[in-house]
């Protein structure tokens, strides 16, 4: 995935989290515009570490990846800005970034 991103004008990959706290530590540390959260993120559940992230950096931009497309209820309802499914084509999740990118 970071290679697609890095491919992708306009779009610059600062972090790689290997688990949640990881991705609280590296939030903190740069308070990136938008995060790609593994909604199977090992550590603390992704429901769990979104208020986290949010107060780490309120106009953060958050869009869940999951396997599950069960899940796209939950991450949503969790206040997630949107969500991809890993089983789509490269083409969705570079269009839910670059959609979420314009409402900010």
């Amino acid at each position: 995935m970071r290679v697609l991103l890095e491919r992708q004008p306009g779009i610059k990959v600062i972090g790689e989290a290997i688990d949640a706290q990881d991705l609280l530590v590296q939030t903190e540390a740069t308070c990136p515009d938008l995060i790609l959260l593994d909604w199977e993120l090992p550590g603390l559940a992704a429901v769990d570490s979104l208020p986290a992230l949010r107060r780490v950096c309120p106009d953060l931009l958050v869009i869940a990846l999951s396997g599950r497309p069960e899940a796209r209820r939950a991450a949503l309802a969790a206040g997630a800005d949107a969500f991809a499914s890993k089983t789509d084509p490269p083409e969705r999740l570079l269009g839910a970034i670059r959609t979420s990118k314009r409402k900010s």
